[in-house]
């Protein structure tokens, strides 16, 4: 029966309407609440968002591939002949031809002997690492790792260790305090990290695996394409949403790693199959990615034009944090280069720690050098220079 505190008559409805608006207003006091804002994205790093054009600085498409020519005519092609969806689990209707075409497109890029496409790389990141650990195993997590390897680590119920972000020593050490008690040990990091765009010590973190007898899951969804060889992890994992330009995630590991997926991790197992057009797109922008390594170098030669033009740390991948301290002022600061033609998004806590609100500016082959250097312009006019000094995030 309805009241005219609880209008809908539904039990719980008023206490659910109030806890939600309560944490909203929280929320709202300490800049906090997130707002969803239509956006139109084009060529050339353009973006359109309150009927004013904008030149974007936050997107991930490194590559600006998800508006080749390219890619699209790949969507358009595999669409009309496969049709836009992929009917269900892979493992009930069976696997498209451009889904087999990019998992050994993807193996090869990674020299592995297979690879695993997933619905995204958060579902990647869940499936794996619950698949591969148990109660009685270990893993050990970089401090500063994405939020999708901290959900599978406690998923999988194995005894979950953090380690400071890319320090060795310290990693080196809750090996020898905990190895021993542990059947299996598994090592996540990150080849770039998203929110710093600093990159992992992958090389070293393989050999102390090694010594330990660890396996290692190194994410490089921030890596793939624009960052050039590195060390290769037994389990690499990475998305298609960025450099590649299109939507999913996927493991490239050894076939028996690959196969034992098939069957144990449950965000592939329980979720429908990638669309053909999307494992289309991340082919064809595969192949353009890799015909072409002056392109692919090209958001991390802007990055370092833009620290180099604000006195910042030489960028590492095409990633530029510029800290800020307070979520207010992340947002005034956002908001004021908007004002100027730059869409710079202030990323707040919980996503950074308190007290380490940024700008994270990314860097894409499509954006020109003189946007790059107005965009260093337009930050330094605002007054960078009385912004607090770069400093390492909370751990």
């Amino acid at each position: 029966m309805s009241s005219p505190d609880n209008p809908s008559g539904r039990a719980g409805a008023s206490s659910l309407e109030t806890f939600a608006r309560d944490h909203l207003v929280r929320l709202g006091e300490t800049s906090l609440r997130r707002h969803l804002i239509p956006t139109v994205r084009g060529p050339h790093s353009v973006a359109a968002r309150h009927g004013r054009s904008l030149v974007s600085f936050s997107c991930n498409d490194y590559l600006g591939l998800s508006q080749d020519p390219r890619v699209i005519a790949a969507v358009q092609a595999a669409t009309a002949l496969y049709g836009t969806g992929a009917g269900a689990s892979r493992l009930v209707t069976g696997s498209h031809p451009p889904l087999a075409a990019l998992e050994e497109r993807l193996a090869a890029h990674k020299g592995t002997e297979a690879a695993l496409v997933f619905g995204s790389g958060y579902l990647a990141n869940l499936g794996i690492v619950s698949g591969l650990a148990g109660p009685r195993d270990l893993i050990l997590v970089d401090a500063l790792g994405h939020s999708c390897l901290w959900a599978g680590a406690r998923l999988s119920g194995a005894k979950v260790v953090r380690f400071a972000h890319n320090d060795l020593g310290d990693l080196e050490g809750q090996l020898a305090k905990y190895r021993s008690r542990h059947q299996h040990a598994l090592i996540l990091t990150e080849r770039v990290f998203s929110m710093d765009g600093d990159r992992g010590p992958i090389a070293d973190i393989l050999c102390l695996a090694e010594a330990h007898d660890a396996w290692t899951l190194v994410d490089d969804a921030h890596g793939l394409g624009v960052i050039g060889k590195d060390a290769r992890a037994p389990l690499e994992m990475g998305t298609l949403s960025k450099a590649l330009g299109s939507y999913g995630g996927y493991l490239c590991a050894s076939r028996a790693v690959v196969d034992l997926m098939t069957s144990r991790a449950r965000s592939f197992v329980y979720t429908t199959g990638l669309p053909p057009a999307s494992a289309a797109a991340a082919l064809a922008a595969l192949e353009i990615m890799e015909a072409e390594p002056d392109f692919a170098a090209r958001p991390l030669a802007l990055a370092r034009r833009f620290t180099a033009r604000l006195g910042l740390p030489e960028a590492q991948s095409p990633i530029v944090p510029i800290l800020i301290g307070e979520a207010e002022a992340a947002l005034a600061l956002s908001a004021a280069l908007e004002e100027r033609g730059y869409l710079v998004v202030a990323i707040r806590p919980p996503t950074v720690p308190a007290g380490t609100a940024r700008l994270r500016v990314a860097f894409s082959a499509a954006h020109t050098e003189a946007q790059v250097d107005a965009l260093a312009e337009a930050v330094r006019a605002l007054g960078f220079e009385t912004l607090p000094p770069q400093r390492e995030r909370v751990r």
